[in-house]
């Protein structure tokens, strides 16, 4: 008798989830190729400015710079600025959050990006998602929900800063839209950090 034709059970179908997000990831990386190539005549000094503008090597030491002076001994008024407080938190979120993220999900930068791009710790070897773009839109909506004005023209900056990222081939468009989705929420919780604090501390004057 021959031997029984050994059946094989169905392989299971594939996930979809995988599929999916490759399929919008191709996407985004040929809408952002496309987008780098055709604003290539845009003055690269200028894209550059706009880097160096959102740069958290600027961004983080300033401000804390600024807070530690007002909370030394030579501010004869004691008060120590809540603004400063507020943003300071805010950055050091920034950095930890999109560290964080960076390394999880190890996204390869453009292959195209150019060698000219300053590399300050591991994390931004990788792309997703946007520092600068999750910085300059910290900045923008934490101070225009401090009150500064003109508004438009904090989250003009915050945009122009998010696409210089691409232009300049630093990012995909889908890295510096979640850098700005998350700098705004950095911002709404630096907001609610600084109510805390001003409800607890008696040298910030709010």
């Amino acid at each position: 008798m021959a031997p029984a034709a050994a059946t094989s059970s169905p392989s299971a179908p594939a996930p979809a989830r995988p599929a999916l997000l490759g399929g919008i990831a191709g996407l985004d990386a040929a809408v952002s190729l496309r987008l780098h190539a055709l604003f290539l005549p845009v003055p690269r000094l200028l894209l550059k400015a706009l880097e160096v503008a959102g740069d958290g090597r600027i961004w983080l030491p300033v401000p804390i710079s600024l807070l530690l002076l007002s909370a030394s001994p030579a501010n004869a008024s004691g008060a120590v600025s809540p603004l400063l407080v507020g943003l300071v938190a805010g950055l050091v979120i920034d950095l930890a959050l999109v560290g964080l993220v960076k390394v999880v999900v190890r996204r390869p930068r453009p292959a195209y990006n150019a060698k000219d791009m300053y590399v300050a710790v591991a994390a931004d070897h990788w792309s997703f998602p946007s520092g600068h773009s999750s910085r300059a839109f910290l900045v923008a909506a934490f101070l225009a929900a401090a009150g500064f004005q003109p508004r438009e023209a904090l989250f003009l900056w915050a945009a122009a800063t998010s696409a210089s990222r691409v232009l300049l081939g630093r990012h995909y468009v889908l890295d510096v839209v979640a850098g700005a989705f998350l700098g705004v929420f950095e911002a709404w919780l630096s907001n609610l950090f600084l109510r805390f604090m001003c409800a607890q501390s008696t040298i910030l004057v709010c």
